[in-house]
C-alpha cells in the first residue's frame, strides 16, 4: 500500500472513530461513503471523454483511490470470505492509462491468482457508459496477449469459462433473486464493454437512483467475494479450466520473465502449474496414445524422445515419419516448441507430423499422478509457418 493510500485510509479511520464528537458532525457529513462514490462516478459518466478533462480527473480519483481505499477498509471480511490470506487480497481501480476508458472499474481479487485484470477471476464494480447503473460483477479477464497487443478473448472461450463457473456456485446463490446472469453496459466506443458483458458470471445491479446503503453494499461485496473464493479453490484442484493458458505455457512465460529479470504477471496458484510427476504422467500418456494411433495405421513405432529432437520414429516399408508429440490438459490451441524442435521439424518436412493430445484428464490425487483420456489430433506433413509462432523472449547480442 502506498504512502498516499495509507494516509487516506488513516484519515477515514480517524474521522469515523471520532464520529461521536458533536463539533465534527458537519465535517463528517461530507465524508464520502461507498454509496456516495458510486453515485458520483455514475454522474460523471455523462461527461465521459477520452481526454483528461476535469470531470475525468475527478472520476479517476474516485475509481483509483477513494473507492479502492474505502473497500480496503473491509479487507479482512473479504479475505475471510474468499479464504485467502489477508496479504493476498488486492483492490485495484482503473479508468484508463493515457486515454480515459468508457467503462471504468474497481476490482477485488487475489494477487496470486489474478495478478492483472487480464488474468483470472475477480469481483468488479463496472460503471455503465450512460451512468444509469453500476454492476457488482463476478467476472474474469476478457482480453489476452497475442504477442504484440491485448486483444479480446473469443466469445466462445468466455462462454465456456462462464459455463464452467456457474454450476460451482449454484448452492451458494440459493435464495437470492437479485443476481443477474446478463449485464448491459451500453458501451459504444470500445470493445471492452462487450467483453465485460460476455465475461460476467453473475452480477448485482444498482441503479443510480436507488443505490442501497453502505452496509448493504458491503454485505453484497463480501457475499460476492465468497463466490469468488469458490472459483479460486476449484481452480486449484483441477488440471485445467476452459480458456486458461495451458500450464506448460504459463510455466514457460514465467521462466522467460524471471530470466529477463522481470516479475512474472502469470497466476501463481498451484492449480496453474503441473508438478514434475504430473508433467511426466501427461507426457507418457500422450506418447502412448500417439504410438497406438500410428500402430493402428500399420506403422512400426519407436520412441526416440530420449535421444532425438522429436518423439517417435515411424516406419512403414520404405517410408519414414518423424512425429513430435505434445500432451496437454488444456484445449490444445497452443503448445510449447523449443527452437531445436522447430528447426528439426522444418528440416524433416514433409516426412514429419505433429500430434497433439489435448483435454487430458489428470488425477492429481493419485500417487503417482495418473493421466487418461484426451483427444488426439494429428497434422502430417507439418509445415511450421512463422505466423503461427509466438515469441516468448529473445536472446540479444549486446556486443559487449
Amino acid at each position: 500500500m502506498g504512502v498516499v493510500t495509507q494516509l487516506v485510509t488513516q484519515m477515514f479511520a480517524d474521522a469515523r472513530n471520532l464520529a461521536n464528537h458533536p463539533e465534527l458532525s458537519v465535517a463528517l457529513r461530507t465524508l464520502p461513503n461507498v454509496d456516495d462514490l458510486l453515485r458520483e462516478a455514475l454522474e460523471l459518466q455523462a461527461w465521459w471523454s477520452s481526454q483528461n478533462t476535469p470531470q475525468m480527473q475527478r472520476r479517476g480519483r474516485i475509481i483509483r483511490t477513494e473507492l479502492a481505499t474505502l473497500l480496503r477498509e473491509h479487507s479482512s471480511q473479504m479475505a475471510a470470505a474468499m479464504r485467502i490470506p489477508l496479504q493476498d487480497l488486492g483492490v485495484q481501480g482503473k479508468d484508463g492509462t493515457g486515454l480515459k476508458t468508457e467503462i471504468p472499474w474497481t476490482r477485488v481479487h487475489s494477487r496470486e491468482r489474478s495478478p492483472s485484470a487480464t488474468i483470472g477471476w475477480y469481483v468488479v464494480y463496472l460503471f455503465s457508459a450512460k451512468g444509469d447503473r453500476v454492476y457488482l460483477s463476478l467476472n474474469q479477464g476478457t482480453t489476452v496477449w497475442n504477442g504484440g497487443e491485448f486483444v479480446p478473448r473469443a466469445p466462445e472461450e468466455l462462454r465456456a469459462r462462464v459455463e464452467w463457473a456457474r454450476p460451482l456456485i449454484h448452492q451458494e446463490i440459493a435464495g437470492r433473486d437479485d443476481l443477474k446472469d446478463q449485464i448491459n453496459l451500453d458501451a459504444l466506443k470500445s470493445h471492452l464493454g462487450r467483453g465485460y458483458e460476455a465475461g460476467n458470471v453473475l452480477a448485482i445491479e444498482y441503479e443510480r437512483s436507488n443505490i442501497p446503503s453502505p452496509d448493504l453494499l458491503i454485505r453484497d461485496l463480501v457475499f460476492m467475494a465468497g463466490l469468488l473464493g469458490v472459483l479460486y479453490r476449484t481452480e486449484e484442484s483441477v488440471p485445467h479450466v476452459p480458456g486458461n493458458l495451458a500450464p506448460e505455457i504459463i510455466e514457460i512465460q514465467e521462466v522467460a520473465a524471471l530470466t529477463a529479470g522481470r516479475r512474472s504477471s502469470m497466476p501463481m496458484g498451484q492449480g496453474f502449474r503441473l508438478t514434475t510427476d504430473e508433467k511426466r504422467a501427461v507426457e507418457r500418456h500422450s506418447v502412448r496414445m500417439a504410438s497406438d494411433y500410428f500402430a493402428a495405421q500399420g506403422w512400426s513405432v519407436k520412441d526416440v524422445g530420449d535421444k532425438e529432437s522429436y518423439d517417435l520414429l515411424l516406419t512403414k516399408g520404405a517410408q519414414q515419419l518423424h512425429a513430435e508429440v505434445k500432451g496437454t490438459t488444456s484445449s490444445g490451441t497452443q503448445v510449447v516448441l523449443t527452437r531445436s524442435e522447430v528447426e528439426t521439424q522444418r528440416r524433416l518436412a514433409p516426412h514429419n507430423a505433429l500430434v497433439v493430445v489435448h483435454s487430458i484428464d489428470l488425477d492429481r490425487k493419485a500417487d503417482p499422478p495418473c493421466a487418461s483420456g484426451g483427444v488426439l489430433q494429428c497434422v502430417s506433413p507439418w509445415d511450421i509457418a512463422d505466423d503461427d509462432l509466438l515469441v516468448v523472449s529473445y536472446f540479444y547480442q549486446t556486443g559487449l
